[in-house]
């Protein structure tokens, strides 16, 4: 059978944080309560199209999965399991805020089939947390993850922004040398970017200074030396893990070609899917998709959105620039087997002239992006698109 990965868009949060621009807003009860008989309705009605495929991967992403309670999420796993053909040794995350999940709920989790918990924390300094508009303290953090430690989880990531307002090295350094204390098996650690329509891009000149361009890349690079010391590797820009702890559902996002697979579903308002290089996104509308699936409306009222069928050129160019945003990089001979065609051929310029510049290096049959290239990985990724 076929691997796939799967994701589950959990749309609710307690509020919105000062820098979120994602899919999320707050919910009452019923309104989430509908939102799961949907979701289950979804998840069933759409199952029929992947029997020739095994689960190896499930990622609750929100909003705030944990906000729910811990029998509605061990439901809709039920229901997954019900519908789909798992591989027994799945991947299967939940992202969790602190606040939003005590041990009682955690360990229901735990016992559902739930193995990897990604909890939010940011930051370890309370002040920091406040402008972010976040609901919990560090305190908070601390008993949710030795909660989760209790209720069983032996996996877990820790998610890190850096850059933040008023933010200097040592309160950055403060906080990975802690979390690294804890010992988690995943750290995830993302520079702030100011989204617009966020509270943070609105009202920017009520916050402190931002840490500038410079210094914004030597806490990266500082985050990458400091947990490198301490046996986190980076195996993707952001991304850093124990030995054999990497991301395996995000690895489906950032790996393609011969010896891995992009398919991957997704089940919720907004939820991206692509299936054999057939890509679709979900309604964002939370009302029309409940609408859609509890009255079982179909044709023109369908949820499903932007449709299309890869073209050669699209997967060559995701191909390199989600590939390059790992630490391994993109294997010539991966892509020569994918594409049929000499990577030289398509791309000979544009590698050549960032390894010329110091920003590519080529190491027997891989190419990845240097640490300088990192620091203008936007730019140089840019440059694959055909």
């Amino acid at each position: 059978m076929k691997p796939i990965g799967i994701y589950i868009h959990i749309p609710f949060c307690v509020q919105k944080c000062a820098y979120c621009d994602f899919l999320s807003k707050p919910a009452t009860v019923r309104q989430q309560k509908e939102y799961i008989a949907a979701l289950k309705k979804e998840i069933a009605r759409e199952s029929v199209n992947y029997r020739e495929f095994k689960v190896q991967t499930v990622f609750f992403g929100g909003g705030t999965p944990s906000i729910l309670e811990g029998a509605d999420i061990a439901d809709i796993l039920s229901c997954l399991h019900g519908n789909f053909a798992f591989d027994d040794m799945a991947e299967v995350t939940l992202e969790a805020n602190p606040k939003t999940a005590d041990y009682d709920k955690l360990a229901i989790l735990r016992n559902s089939g739930i193995n990897r918990l990604s909890i939010g924390l940011q930051s370890l300094d309370n002040a920091e947390l406040k402008l972010l508009g976040r609901i919990h303290t560090y305190e908070d953090f601390l008993q949710t993850y030795y909660q989760a430690r209790d209720a069983g989880f032996a996996n877990i990531n820790i998610d890190l922004m850096s850059a933040l307002p008023g933010q200097g090295m040592e309160s950055w350094l403060g906080t990975l040398e802690k979390v690294i204390a804890l010992q988690p098996e995943h750290i995830s650690a993302y520079s702030l970017i100011i989204e617009e329509g966020t509270r943070l891009y609105d009202r920017l000149d009520e916050y402190p200074p931002l840490p500038d361009e410079d210094e914004d890349r030597q806490m990266y690079q500082a985050a990458k030396q400091l947990l490198g010391e301490n046996g986190y590797q980076r195996y993707e820009i952001s991304n850093y893990a124990r030995n054999g702890y990497e991301c395996r559902h995000n690895l489906i996002y950032w790996q393609r070609g011969a010896r891995h697979t992009a398919n991957y579903a997704g089940f919720g308002i907004g939820a991206a899917s692509m299936v054999e290089n057939v890509r679709w996104k979900n309604t964002e509308d939370i009302n029309e998709y409940i609408q859609n699936e509890i009255l079982n409306i179909s044709g023109k009222n369908s949820i499903k959105r932007d449709i299309c069928r890869l073209s050669l050129n699209d997967c060559m160019e995701e191909f390199m620039f989600l590939g390059l945003r790992t630490a391994e990089g993109i294997s010539k001979t991966e892509f020569a087997e994918s594409f049929g065609q000499d990577i030289d051929k398509i791309y000979g310029k544009v590698l050549y002239k960032w390894k010329e510049q110091g920003m590519l290096i080529q190491e027997g049959d891989f190419i990845r992006l240097t640490d300088m290239g990192i620091d203008v990985s936007n730019i140089i990724l840019a440059e694959f698109l055909l």
